[in-house]
Protein backbone atom coordinates (compact mmCIF):
# COMPACT_ATOMS: atom_id res chain seq x y z
CA UNK A 1 0.00 0.00 0.00
CA UNK A 2 1.60 3.02 -0.99
CA UNK A 3 0.25 6.63 -0.07
CA UNK A 4 2.95 8.76 -1.73
CA UNK A 5 2.61 12.46 -1.19
CA UNK A 6 -0.69 12.74 0.91
CA UNK A 7 0.91 11.33 4.21
CA UNK A 8 3.24 14.22 5.71
CA UNK A 9 6.58 12.51 7.06
CA UNK A 10 9.56 13.12 8.30
CA UNK A 11 13.16 11.35 8.16
CA UNK A 12 13.84 9.45 11.89
CA UNK A 13 16.89 11.22 11.77
CA UNK A 14 15.04 14.77 11.53
CA UNK A 15 12.07 13.60 14.91
CA UNK A 16 12.95 16.70 17.10
CA UNK A 17 14.20 15.64 20.78
CA UNK A 18 10.94 16.54 22.62
CA UNK A 19 8.66 15.15 19.88
CA UNK A 20 5.59 13.32 20.87
CA UNK A 21 6.48 9.69 19.44
CA UNK A 22 3.49 7.40 19.27
CA UNK A 23 4.71 3.77 18.88
CA UNK A 24 1.94 1.59 17.01
CA UNK A 25 3.97 -1.31 17.00
CA UNK A 26 2.22 -4.94 18.86
CA UNK A 27 3.85 -5.72 22.38
CA UNK A 28 6.66 -8.17 21.28
CA UNK A 29 7.86 -5.55 18.72
CA UNK A 30 7.72 -2.47 21.97
CA UNK A 31 9.36 -4.82 23.98
CA UNK A 32 12.23 -5.91 21.65
CA UNK A 33 12.98 -2.50 21.27
CA UNK A 34 11.70 1.60 21.27
CA UNK A 35 12.32 4.97 21.81
CA UNK A 36 12.76 5.45 25.40
CA UNK A 37 10.36 8.90 24.93
CA UNK A 38 7.84 6.88 22.96
CA UNK A 39 4.16 5.83 24.07
CA UNK A 40 3.39 2.78 23.21
CA UNK A 41 -0.05 2.53 21.89
CA UNK A 42 -0.67 -0.89 19.52
CA UNK A 43 -2.72 0.22 16.10
CA UNK A 44 -5.14 -2.57 16.90
CA UNK A 45 -6.30 -0.58 19.87
CA UNK A 46 -5.89 3.46 18.81
CA UNK A 47 -9.32 3.96 18.12
CA UNK A 48 -10.23 3.18 21.84
CA UNK A 49 -7.41 4.99 23.23
CA UNK A 50 -7.14 8.02 20.95
CA UNK A 51 -8.46 10.41 23.65
CA UNK A 52 -4.82 9.42 25.22
CA UNK A 53 -3.08 11.49 22.20
CA UNK A 54 -2.74 14.98 22.76
CA UNK A 55 -4.33 17.13 20.34
CA UNK A 56 -2.19 20.42 21.03
CA UNK A 57 0.95 19.56 19.52
CA UNK A 58 2.51 17.47 16.16
CA UNK A 59 2.16 13.95 17.07
CA UNK A 60 5.26 11.84 15.08
CA UNK A 61 3.90 8.09 14.58
CA UNK A 62 6.67 5.13 14.06
CA UNK A 63 6.35 1.51 13.52
CA UNK A 64 8.77 -0.89 12.27
CA UNK A 65 9.40 0.34 8.79
CA UNK A 66 6.69 3.06 8.11
CA UNK A 67 3.30 1.03 6.80
CA UNK A 68 1.51 1.06 9.65
CA UNK A 69 2.77 4.36 10.87
CA UNK A 70 1.30 5.86 7.61
CA UNK A 71 -1.99 4.52 8.11
CA UNK A 72 -2.19 5.46 11.42
CA UNK A 73 -0.99 9.29 9.90
CA UNK A 74 -3.44 9.46 7.60
CA UNK A 75 -6.32 8.73 9.91
CA UNK A 76 -5.32 10.81 12.74
CA UNK A 77 -4.87 13.66 10.32
CA UNK A 78 -8.04 12.72 8.88
CA UNK A 79 -9.60 13.10 12.66
CA UNK A 80 -8.53 16.45 13.60
CA UNK A 81 -4.73 15.86 15.08
CA UNK A 82 -1.22 17.29 13.46
CA UNK A 83 0.34 13.95 12.40
CA UNK A 84 3.21 12.94 10.70
CA UNK A 85 4.85 9.47 9.63
CA UNK A 86 8.19 8.64 10.64
CA UNK A 87 10.08 7.12 7.51
CA UNK A 88 11.62 3.97 7.81
CA UNK A 89 10.02 3.17 11.30
CA UNK A 90 11.99 1.84 14.09
CA UNK A 91 14.46 0.14 11.19
CA UNK A 92 15.64 3.99 10.29
CA UNK A 93 15.94 4.79 13.65
CA UNK A 94 18.08 2.52 14.75
CA UNK A 95 20.24 2.92 11.35
CA UNK A 96 20.49 6.39 11.69
CA UNK A 97 22.01 5.65 15.96
CA UNK A 98 18.81 7.23 17.71
CA UNK A 99 18.46 6.09 21.08
CA UNK A 100 16.59 2.55 21.89
CA UNK A 101 15.94 0.46 25.16
CA UNK A 102 14.01 -2.37 26.25
CA UNK A 103 11.92 -3.88 28.79
CA UNK A 104 14.91 -6.95 29.90
CA UNK A 105 18.26 -6.88 29.83
CA UNK A 106 19.55 -7.39 26.46
CA UNK A 107 20.63 -4.90 23.88
CA UNK A 108 17.19 -3.38 22.17
CA UNK A 109 16.70 -4.75 18.95
CA UNK A 110 14.31 -4.22 16.43
CA UNK A 111 11.74 -6.97 15.84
Amino acid sequence: MNFGDDVPAVDAADVPQDAYLLDVREQDEWDAGHAPEAVHIPMGVLGDRAGEVPRDREVYVICRSGVRSAQVTVALNQAGWLARNVDGGMKRWAETGRPMENGGDGRPYVA
